[in-house]
């Protein structure tokens, strides 16, 4: 897995969070926080824990990823902070995580930064440091990614975003560290506390990444205000980025009566109108702002999706009218988020199947168990997009991993964020599959999340949904074949998963040909795979009167075929062939008109041939009414 941060395994939403208490030290009640005078101990892990500290490792972390070491220290002091991450796919957990929090809060209003010292025993990167989680509300959470340590040691400075928030704080230090290219690494912490530094300089803050953003709403919308930071000078002449908490702003509503700010940075859209959220910071003003236009109705999409020129042989498709789709399981999960709130509507647009989201937070899509899509050949994913009030769509990948299950420990996956969508008009959006750079494997794709920032309620149409191969067609399907529809009453079977085969057929009879002749599974389906075909017979197991049958069906796929035909035979023998079109699309269905082979004793069928040249995959070979 490449660098990890927080968004892929810190999950620091207490409702039912997981840890495991370690108590260091005297523990100390406390009757109440009002009129209280609070320690200013400054001191976080200086040759030991401090008073009070306690230990809590978060859900899916390694427990054992936190030891003390005597062995390596800081300028020989007694003791540090060990602590291993694990290797990808480590049973115990998937990272090291947890907290240090105190039992009695502090005063550490006196301070400017977290300091300590920190070397790793390879030049590598922690995911996330920080401070404020204390188990309870997490107020003043702070924290700073992908801190670099090397084998030296080197001092590390967290800036506390506004001290003066920090009079009664127990949340003292935080981590989460993932693997590296799928490996572990172990780092050290030493000699931990609280300072105030005359050389630490605050310089701004900002919401929405200081983005003046706009966005067109419903009422009754419900959003989070994102995107903020505070920057601050550090000693040596460099900034350092610390995404603060939104406790540390005041959120302010420019029209109330159309939206309401609350100081967790929650908006809610109350009525019609434009309303901006704005904010400061330690007194200054916050660069960025969002403005939002909340109107009853906010149009939709009068022309379909653009219609794709991709060869089709080099499309794997879940939902494109333009191709044969694979099969999917839901295109909306029952984890999609709102629950009970997001909806989804199959439409139609100049004719044109559509998927039509409200209310989207996340929007999860499956293709599981049998399902899965193998995507390994492609380079590409694809969707179009049409909101009229997203600016910003995530787009996660998930794949299961070679056994195939969720959560088993080898599943794999990367999210994107797309800013500056265009309202009002198509979002074409080809994504390189190597941007998805946590998604080690792509040969049992399972699930797609679509997801909108800030809102919770936004509006997404969806069409063109799938994967593509760079500047040709694949060599092989990736995709099953077609499962057929016909009821079985109607059908007299061949080779086919979705029906049974007539009794005793010989797929592959020594007629002297040069054929290699086998039977391949593609996502669970079983097909007939004939390479290098010159010429091939099928035997079937008894003789069949096809002469009521209006029509014999074959899927086919080939990207090197220029000949293929298909024979019927009867004895004598008596054949006919009919010339099936190639190379395919993807995979080509046929149902060939049972007159087509008039010259047959259609009531005394015993064979059937192919003739041809190159790799042919066949699916189904039935006869239907």
């Amino acid at each position: 897995m490449e660098k990890e941060t927080k968004k892929n395994y810190l999950k620091i939403i207490f409702s039912g969070f997981a840890v495991m208490l370690v108590l260091w030290g005297c523990e100390r009640s406390v009757s109440s926080l009002e009129d209280a005078e609070f320690p200013d101990n400054p001191n976080v892990f200086i040759d030991t824990f401090s008073e009070s500290l306690n230990y809590a490792v978060f859900d899916g972390a390694v427990p054992e990823a936190f030891q003390v070491d005597e062995d390596e220290t800081y300028d020989n002091s007694p003791l540090s902070m060990r602590f291993d991450v694990p290797d990808f796919g480590d049973p115990r957990g998937s990272y090291a995580g947890g907290a240090f929090f105190t039992s009695v809060p502090r005063n550490l209003s006196g301070y400017n930064a977290l300091t300590f010292w920190a070397k790793g025993d390879e030049s590598t990167t922690i995911g996330v440091l920080g401070l404020g989680i204390d188990l309870n509300q997490n107020l003043y959470q702070a924290e700073v990614n992908d801190i670099q340590v090397f084998k030296n040691w080197r001092k590390i400075i967290i800036p506390i975003p506004d001290p003066e928030k920090l009079s009664t704080e127990q949340g003292m230090f935080y981590y989460a560290s993932g693997p590296i290219n799928q490996e572990g690494y172990t780092y050290w912490l030493d000699e931990m506390k609280f300072e105030n530094l005359s050389t630490l300089v605050f310089r701004a803050a900002s919401i929405m990444d200081g983005e003046n953003v706009t966005q067109n709403v419903l009422p009754g919308t419900s959003f989070s205000i994102t995107g903020l930071t505070s920057t601050h000078g550090l000693p040596d002449g460099t900034d350092r980025r610390v995404s603060p908490s939104p406790h540390y702003f005041n959120f302010s509503s420019s029209n109330e009566s159309v939206a309401q700010v609350l100081p967790n940075g929650q908006v809610t859209v109350v009525g019609v109108g434009e309303a901006t959220i704005t904010a400061t910071f330690r007194g200054q003003d916050a660069a960025g702002s969002y403005t939002v236009f909340s109107s009853d109705n906010l149009g939709e999409p009068e022309n379909s999706a653009p219609t794709p020129t991709e060869n089709a042989a080099s499309v794997l498709s879940l939902f494109s009218d333009a191709y044969v789709d694979v099969a999917v399981d839901t295109w909306l999960t029952p984890w999609s988020e709102p629950q009970g709130s997001i909806t989804l509507e199959d439409i139609e647009i100049q004719g044109n199947p559509t998927k039509k989201y409200s209310n989207v937070a996340a929007a999860g899509i499956e293709t599981t168990g049998a399902n899965l899509v193998n995507a390994s050949s492609m380079d590409y994913f694809h969707i179009d997009l049409w909101t009229p009030n997203m600016t910003t769509v995530r787009i996660k990948l998930v794949d299961f991993g070679p056994n195939r299950e969720f959560a088993g420990g080898d599943d794999t996956e990367d999210e994107i964020e797309f800013n500056n969508l265009a309202q009002g008009e198509w979002n074409s959006l080809k994504i390189p599959l190597d941007d998805f750079t946590g998604l080690q494997n792509r040969d049992n794709m399972a699930q797609y999340i679509l997801s909108g920032l800030p809102s919770g309620q936004g509006i997404l149409y969806v069409d063109n949904v799938y994967f593509s191969a760079e500047g040709g067609q694949p060599t092989e399907p990736t995709a099953a074949p077609p499962t057929p529809t016909t009821p079985e009453i109607e059908v007299i079977s061949i080779f086919s998963e979705a029906y049974t085969d007539v009794a005793g057929t010989n797929l592959n009879p020594d007629w002297g040909q040069q054929t290699v002749v086998t039977i391949e599974p593609i996502q669970g389906v079983n097909t007939l795979k004939y390479a290098g075909l010159n010429y091939q017979g099928i035997e079937l197991g008894s003789n069949q009167d096809v002469s009521g049958m209006g029509f014999l069906h074959i899927d086919y796929w080939t990207a090197n075929s220029t000949a293929f035909d298909v024979f019927l035979i009867s004895p004598g023998p008596v054949e006919e062939a009919y010339s099936l079109p190639i190379p395919t699309s993807g995979w080509s269905s046929v149902d060939i008109p049972i007159s087509e082979f008039n010259s047959v004793d259609l009531t005394n069928v015993f064979q059937m041939k192919f003739e041809g040249n190159g790799d042919i995959w066949i699916g189904n070979i039935y006869f239907r009414q």
